[in-house]
C-alpha cells in the first residue's frame, strides 16, 4: 500500500501575530477589564486629608464599592481610561466635555443611610457655584458632574430627615444620634508643665495638637499653667484625664447665637455646633418656599434639580419670572459630616448632597501608610490593614 504524503496549508488569512502585538492586546484587554470593574463595582481611594479622623486617618487607601448604592453611567464619556479629572501626573485635563450625556443610576444593593461613610462628587463644583466657596474651599475647580473631586464623609442626615446639631451634638428628628466610635472634638488642656509631645500626645493617638499660644497667639499665666489644643477622641480624652500632671480637659464648642463665616448658608446665624432645625429634602417632598427658607433650598433648586429659568434672590425663588410658592424635590439629598469635627469642611459649609453625585460606600482600609517623614521605618500601619470601616 502506497502512503499518501499529507500536506498541511496555512489557513486563508490567518497570520502570525507580533510579540509587540500581543503585548498591546493583552494591555488593551487589561484597561477594558480595569475600566469595567472600577465603574460597576469598586475603586480605590487614598484619605488626603483629616477630616475623618480618628476613623479614617491619612495615608488610609480604600475600597469604596459602587454596589452598594448601584453604579452611574459616564456623563462625561470622552475621557481617559482610569483617570479622574487629569492625566496621570500632569495638570492636563483627562476629558473633554463636548459630550454631556444624561446620567442614570443602576440598581443597587442599599440606599445610602445614616451612619454610611460615603464617597460623593463635591457638589459646588458647579460651574456657577465654586467661586462662591473659594473662602472655605481654595482649591475649587469647576468640572462636570461626574468628575467632580471625591470627598468622603459620614451620612449623619438622610432624605426626608428633620437636622439640628446641639452643642456639638447631632440630633435628627428630635433624637440623639449615636456618634462614631472614634469620632474626633477639639479639646482644652491645661497641664502644670510643659508636656513631652512625643511620649504624651503621639503614643496616645493624638494625631493633631498645638499650644494654646501657637493657636491663638495669646498667652495664658495663671499658675504657671501650659495649656495645649487637642483633636481627639473621647476615650483617649478620658485617659489623658488620668496623668498626675494634667490640670483639666474641657471639650471646646461655638456657643449659641455666635455665627461663624462662611458658614452654610450664609444667612444663618448658625456655627458649627450649633446648627439648624431644617428638612433635608427628600424626592416627592413638597415644600412651602418663604423668605426663612429661599437660602436654604435656593441653590438646590436652581443648581441640582435641572430646571430652566430659574433665578433666586434673598427672599424669593422664580421661575420664568413667576414666584413660586412651593417646591417638589425631584432626587434625594444627605448632609454628610467628617468624623473630626472640628477639623473639617463639610455640608455645614457647602450644602447639601444630592444622590447623583453620590459614588459609593467605603467599606474597608486594604494599606495605611503613615506620612510622617521620620516614621521612615514603620510607614506601613499594619494593624489598619483589611479593616472594615465603621
Amino acid at each position: 500500500m502506497l502512503e499518501q504524503e499529507i500536506v498541511r496549508r496555512p489557513k486563508s488569512g490567518k497570520t502570525a501575530r507580533s510579540p509587540f502585538r500581543e503585548w498591546l492586546g493583552s494591555v488593551l484587554f487589561a484597561v477594558v477589564v480595569a475600566t469595567i470593574i472600577r465603574w460597576l463595582f469598586f475603586s480605590a481611594f487614598v484619605i488626603p486629608t483629616p477630616s475623618m479622623e480618628n476613623t479614617l486617618l491619612v495615608g488610609d487607601y480604600l475600597f469604596v464599592s459602587k454596589l452598594h448604592y448601584g453604579a452611574t453611567t459616564p456623563a462625561t464619556p470622552l475621557q481617559i481610561p482610569l483617570t479622574h479629572q487629569t492625566i496621570w501626573g500632569t495638570s492636563l485635563p483627562s476629558y473633554l466635555d463636548w459630550i454631556k450625556l444624561p446620567q442614570m443610576r443602576l440598581p443597587g444593593f442599599s440606599e445610602v443611610k445614616r451612619g454610611d461613610v460615603v464617597v460623593f462628587n463635591l457638589p459646588v463644583e458647579h460651574p456657577d457655584l465654586y467661586q462662591k466657596y473659594g473662602n472655605v474651599l481654595p482649591d475649587l475647580k469647576p468640572h462636570p458632574v461626574d468628575l467632580r473631586t471625591n470627598y468622603i464623609k459620614r451620612c449623619v442626615a438622610q432624605a426626608g430627615d428633620t437636622l439640628q446639631v446641639i452643642d456639638g451634638q447631632v440630633v435628627v428628628n428630635g433624637s440623639r444620634v449615636v456618634n462614631p466610635v472614634r469620632m474626633q472634638n477639639e479639646y482644652f488642656v491645661s497641664t502644670t508643665g510643659p508636656v513631652n509631645e512625643v511620649n504624651i500626645f503621639k503614643k496616645n493617638g493624638v494625631t493633631a495638637f498645638s499650644s494654646y499660644t501657637e493657636t491663638f497667639g495669646d498667652t495664658i499665666s495663671a499658675n504657671d499653667e501650659f495649656c495645649y489644643i487637642l483633636h481627639t477622641t473621647e476615650t483617649i480624652a478620658e485617659k489623658l484625664r488620668t496623668y498626675a500632671f494634667v490640670r483639666g480637659i474641657s471639650r471646646i464648642h461655638s456657643a449659641k447665637g455666635q455665627a461663624e463665616p462662611f458658614l452654610f448658608p450664609a444667612t444663618s446665624g448658625w456655627n458649627k455646633d450649633q446648627y439648624g432645625p431644617f428638612i433635608i429634602p427628600r424626592k416627592g417632598l413638597e415644600i412651602n418656599l418663604s423668605p426663612g427658607n429661599v437660602s436654604l433650598y435656593g441653590e438646590v433648586i436652581k443648581f441640582y434639580e435641572g430646571n430652566d429659568d430659574i433665578t433666586v434672590s434673598d427672599s424669593e425663588i422664580k421661575s420664568g419670572g413667576v414666584i413660586l410658592k412651593s417646591y417638589t424635590f425631584k432626587q434625594d439629598y444627605f448632609f454628610m459630616m467628617g468624623d473630626n469635627r472640628h477639623q473639617s469642611a463639610d455640608s455645614r459649609y457647602w450644602g447639601l448632597v444630592p444622590k447623583d453625585h453620590v459614588v459609593g460606600k467605603a467599606v474597608f482600609v486594604w494599606m495605611s501608610i503613615d506620612p510622617d517623614p521620620t516614621r521612615f521605618f514603620h510607614k506601613i500601619r499594619w494593624d489598619r490593614l483589611f479593616r472594615v470601616i465603621e
